[in-house]
């Protein structure tokens, strides 16, 4: 049989094709498969957390900002470790992106905190005088929508299997269990912020925007 191949070089050329994809694969899809799975003590988004996310997508932030950091010393010397396939375990959709008009933000709850979104999100130049990002204001008065947030939770724990509920992890319970927690962070959030309106709908039970939204961004890490 070896001698036919070695006299017709096409089928000689498939045969080591075959051979070296097959090895390829073997090699390949186990290290990908252990590569995808999420990184140790990451947790599930919060309710909150997830609202912020909608709130990103609403407002096209990805459209100015990637959350994918390349393996590259330019990049990691700037935003921190480059991006793990683990990472984004719970993420769906992913919010990769490809456009760089302003920084990655996959990591910038490492060196952001909840003041400084605040004064960004209200007025970029006050933090950033060159910058070319419009206010987004409107997040101050504007109430998240925690009912959608909880609902796409629900979805993807029995979708997914992602591991809401589990010791340890992110506790998701009943909708009015989910309202409660989402306010108590809410709470937090809001006690380092300066904005006194923000601070009185929170105190009445009512979430805005820009709270959800700095949840999500302080979990960029």
């Amino acid at each position: 049989m070896f001698h036919w191949l070695e006299k017709n070089p096409f089928f000689f050329a498939v045969g080591v094709f075959l051979v070296i994809a097959f090895a390829g694969l073997i090699e390949i899809l186990p290290n990908f498969g252990e590569a995808s799975r999420p990184v140790v003590g990451l947790k599930p988004y919060t309710v909150l957390e997830l609202a912020g996310k909608e709130v990103y997508k609403k407002d096209n932030c990805i459209a100015c900002h990637s959350q994918l950091i390349r393996p590259f010393k330019s990049e990691t010397d700037r935003y921190g470790q480059y991006s793990l396939s683990g990472e984004y375990a719970y993420d769906r959709p992913f919010l990769w992106g490809s456009k760089r008009t302003g920084p990655d933000l996959h990591r910038i709850g490492n060196y952001r905190s909840t003041d400084w979104h605040e004064n960004h999100m209200w007025d970029p130049k006050s933090v950033i005088p060159q910058s070319i990002m419009p206010a987004y204001k409107h997040q101050f008065s504007n109430i998240a929508d925690i009912e959608t947030a909880y609902a796409e939770a629900v979805t993807v724990k029995k979708l997914f299997n992602t591991p809401y509920d589990v010791d340890g992890g992110v506790a998701l319970g009943s909708w009015e269990d989910a309202q409660a927690a989402a306010l108590t962070e809410a709470k937090a959030i809001a006690a380092d912020m300066k904005n006194q309106d923000v601070k009185d709908l929170v105190a009445n039970g009512q979430i805005p925007e820009i709270v959800a939204l700095i949840a999500y961004m302080n979990k960029l890490k």
